[in-house]
């Protein structure tokens, strides 16, 4: 068995976090054919990596990278009892490597982290469809919260289409 290691993130590994995005980007097109075609980011990796309010980490089995996710403090909505949160995000663990705890360790590194800021919340996103993931998520104690819905008004039988 492989030894799994998790350590910060630096600037140096920016190449393949930002391919370790791209992949992402490639298997969530499947769940949602909005996501424009071709390279796209959803966050600038390496701002992220610069950030004191962002604990970004990697997986290395036996030293090559494999997996990857951050916490980034937020502050909570106005309405919620608390006032920052963390978001998980760019959770990845390449295929081959995918049902060996990996992600959960990657959790446990970014639980960690919050705590010893007094951050009291974790929340994510992850697609409705995504089955795989939801239960990975779930297993590291996540629970499912808010379902977000949308109406392609584009869409044959959506009763119109969108102005231009």
């Amino acid at each position: 068995m492989q030894s799994i290691t998790v350590r910060q993130a630096t600037l140096q590994d920016l190449d393949l976090l930002n391919r370790f995005q791209q992949s992402i980007l490639g298997a969530e097109r499947s769940f949602d054919a909005t996501i424009k075609d071709g390279p796209v980011r959803y966050y600038d990796i390496a701002d992220l990596l610069r950030s004191d309010d962002v604990h970004f980490v990697v997986a290395a089995a036996d030293e090559k990278i494999v997996a990857c996710g951050f916490a980034r403090i937020d502050a909570a909505k106005p309405y919620l009892r608390h006032r920052v949160q963390a978001y998980l995000g760019l959770m990845f663990v390449e295929p081959r490597y995918r049902g060996r705890s990996i992600n959960q360790r990657i959790i446990n590194e970014l639980k960690q982290w919050c705590l010893a800021r007094n951050v009291a919340e974790m929340r994510l996103e992850v697609y409705h469809d995504n089955l795989q993931a939801i239960r990975a998520y779930e297993k590291a104690g996540f629970k499912k919260l808010v379902i977000e819905m949308r109406l392609d008004l584009s869409a044959p039988g959506s009763r119109g289409t969108p102005r231009r």
